[in-house]
C-alpha cells in the first residue's frame, strides 16, 4: 500500500482512486491510533493510577502523620513542669470509659502510714483513681489433661477417664491454638512461616510444615460445615457470582487458578435467611466448574457477563441478572482516556440509576418494587433508547461504539430488577467477597497445590461467613473445633456461626 503513494498518476480517475485507497488507509490508521492510545492508557491506569477503591472507598485518614508529627513536636517542646506552675488545662473532650469487660489490675501507691511534716498518724479521706489502658501481649500456655489410673480396692479392676476427642488425634495443638492459626492465615493475611517467626519471639518452635500439617488437617475436619454453607447459599431465590485468579504452584511454575465466590445475602431486601459465602477452588477458569458448583440451581443468578457462566441459562435452568457496574465501568475508562461527552452522560444516567437504589436498600420487597416502577424504571428505558440513537452517530470501530453495544447487550438481562425486590442492580456483593482473596494472595503470592487451594476455599468460606454475620472468627472457630470431630452431621446447622452465642 505504501509503494502506491509514492508515485502519483496523472490521471484524474487514476489519482482518484489512490486517493480513496490514501483516506481509507488514514482513517484504519486514526483507528489503530485510537485502539492503541485506549490500551495505553489502561497500562498506565493499572500501573501508576488509583485502583478500584477510591480514597473515599476505602476511609483513609490522611491526617494521621500529620497529628503524629504534631503530637511529636508537643513532646520534645514541652517545658518541665515546676511545683509553682499551674497545671496545664484540662482537655475540653470527653473521653469514653474503658470496657467493664476488661481485667483490672489495680496498683496502690501510698504515701504511707504518718505524716511527713509532724509524723502523726494518716487517716484516709477519699481515693484518686486513674485508669490507663494497658496490652499484654497474646502467651501460649501448656493445658495438661491429668487421668488418674484407679483400681478397685474388692474386686482390683482399673477405671480410667477417657480422653476427650481432640481436632487432630495425637496432636498437640488445642482448637484455640488451630483458630488463631487459621484467621492469622485466612483473615489476618499472615503467611504461615511469618506465623513461625512471630511464636519464635515466644520460643516457641513451630515450623512452617507443622503449621501447614495443622491447617490442612483442621480445614478437612471443618470441611462438612463448609458443604452445608454450599448448601444453603445454593438454596436462595438469588445468589451473587463471581471468580478471581489466584496463582497456583505446579510443576515448578506458576499457573493461574481461580477462586469462585458465590453469595447469598437477602439483607438488602429484609429476607430472614442469614448471609453466607461459599468459595470453590479450581486449576483454571472453564465454563465446567461453575456449572458443575451451581448444577440443578434454578433461581436467579447475578454475574458479570463472563462466558463461563453461560452453562447455568437457559430453559429449565437459572435466569441471569447482569451487573451495571461492569456497563458504567467501560464507560468510565472511555472518559477518563478520552473525555468523550457521551460517556460522561451515560455515566450521569446510570448514577441517577444508583441514586433510586441507595433509597431502596433495606426495604421490603413491594417497596423496593414499587419505588423502582416509579423513579428507576424511567431512567432505566431512557438510558436504553439513548444509547440506541447513540450508537449510529459514531464510528463502529470506536471503543465508546463497543462500551454501547455491550450496554445494550447486558441491559436486556438487567432489567428484571425492575420488577423483582429480591433482586439487586450490580454483582458487588459478590465481587466485596472476593476482597479478602486479592489482600491474602498479595502476602503468600501463590497457592502450593490444588489441595491447598481447596483448603483456601473452605477456610475463606467458614471465615467470611463469620464475618458476614458479624461473628468474631476466631472465637467461633475455637468453639467449633472442640466439638465437631463430636457432633452428629445431621444436626451440623446447629453449629453454623448464626446459632453461636459467644461464651
Amino acid at each position: 500500500m505504501r509503494a502506491t503513494f509514492k508515485s502519483l498518476p496523472e490521471d484524474p480517475t487514476e489519482l482518484r482512486a489512490v486517493s480513496e485507497l490514501m483516506a481509507a488507509e488514514i482513517k484504519a490508521q486514526a483507528y489503530q491510533i485510537e485502539k492503541l492510545k485506549k490500551e495505553l492508557a489502561a497500562h498506565r491506569k493499572a500501573r501508576f493510577g488509583s485502583k478500584s477503591e477510591t480514597m473515599d472507598q476505602l476511609a483513609f485518614d490522611l491526617q494521621e502523620d500529620t497529628e503524629i508529627a504534631s503530637a511529636s513536636e508537643a513532646q520534645k517542646t514541652a517545658p518541665e513542669t515546676d511545683a509553682d506552675q499551674e497545671p496545664p488545662a484540662k482537655r475540653t473532650h470527653n473521653r469514653a470509659p474503658l470496657p467493664d469487660h476488661l481485667e483490672r489490675q489495680e496498683e496502690i501507691l501510698s504515701p504511707g502510714d504518718s505524716c511527713s511534716a509532724c509524723r502523726g498518724a494518716l487517716k484516709q479521706l477519699g481515693e484518686d483513681v486513674t485508669e490507663e489502658l494497658e496490652y499484654v501481649p497474646g502467651h501460649f500456655v501448656v493445658k495438661r489433661i491429668v487421668r488418674p489410673r484407679m483400681t478397685c480396692t474388692c474386686c482390683e479392676a482399673f477405671a480410667q477417664a477417657e480422653l476427650p476427642s481432640r481436632p487432630i488425634t495425637r496432636g498437640r495443638p488445642g482448637p484455640g491454638l488451630l483458630a488463631h492459626v487459621l484467621v492469622g492465615k485466612y483473615c489476618d493475611h499472615l503467611p504461615l512461616y511469618r506465623q513461625s517467626e512471630i511464636y519464635a519471639r515466644d520460643k516457641v518452635d513451630l515450623h512452617r510444615s507443622t503449621l501447614t500439617d495443622w491447617v490442612g488437617r483442621s480445614t478437612a475436619l471443618l470441611e462438612p460445615l463448609a458443604a452445608h454453607i454450599g448448601k444453603l447459599v445454593r438454596a436462595g431465590p438469588a445468589l451473587f457470582a463471581d471468580d478471581t485468579p489466584v496463582k497456583m504452584q505446579a510443576k515448578g511454575k506458576a499457573q493461574t487458578a481461580r477462586l469462585w465466590s458465590y453469595v447469598r445475602d437477602e439483607r438488602p431486601w429484609c429476607g430472614q435467611a442469614p448471609p453466607c459465602v461459599w468459595y470453590q477452588f479450581s486449576v483454571d477458569r472453564k465454563g465446567e466448574h461453575p456449572s458443575s458448583h451451581l448444577k440443578g440451581y434454578k433461581g436467579v443468578i447475578h454475574a458479570d457477563g463472563f462466558t463461563g457462566f453461560n452453562g447455568l441459562f437457559g430453559a429449565g435452568l437459572a435466569s441471569e441478572q447482569a451487573c451495571m457496574v461492569h456497563v458504567r465501568r467501560k464507560f468510565v475508562d472511555i472518559y477518563e482516556s478520552e473525555g468523550s461527552a457521551i460517556a460522561e452522560e451515560a455515566i450521569r444516567r446510570i448514577a441517577a440509576l444508583y441514586a433510586v437504589e441507595k433509597e431502596a436498600r433495606y426495604q421490603p420487597i413491594d417497596a423496593r418494587i414499587a419505588l423502582r416502577q416509579a423513579k428507576a424504571k424511567p431512567v432505566f428505558d431512557d438510558l436504553e433508547a439513548w444509547l440506541s440513537l447513540q450508537l449510529p452517530k459514531i464510528s463502529g470501530k470506536s471503543n465508546l461504539a463497543a462500551a454501547i453495544r455491550y450496554a445494550l447487550g447486558r441491559m436486556p438481562k438487567a432489567r428484571a430488577y425492575l420488577d423483582n425486590g429480591k433482586l439487586e442492580l450490580d454483582n458487588n456483593i459478590c465481587e466485596r467477597s472476593i476482597r479478602p482473596v486479592t489482600l491474602g494472595r498479595k502476602n503468600y503470592l501463590f497457592m502450593g497445590s490444588k489441595g491447598g487451594g481447596n483448603a483456601a476455599a473452605i477456610a475463606y468460606t467458614l471465615i467470611e461467613t463469620c464475618r458476614m454475620n458479624s461473628v468474631d472468627p476466631e472465637a467461633w472457630l475455637r468453639w467449633v473445633l472442640a466439638r465437631v470431630a463430636d457432633h452428629k452431621m445431621p444436626h451440623i446447622d446447629e453449629l453454623m456461626p448464626w446459632n453461636w452465642t459467644p461464651q
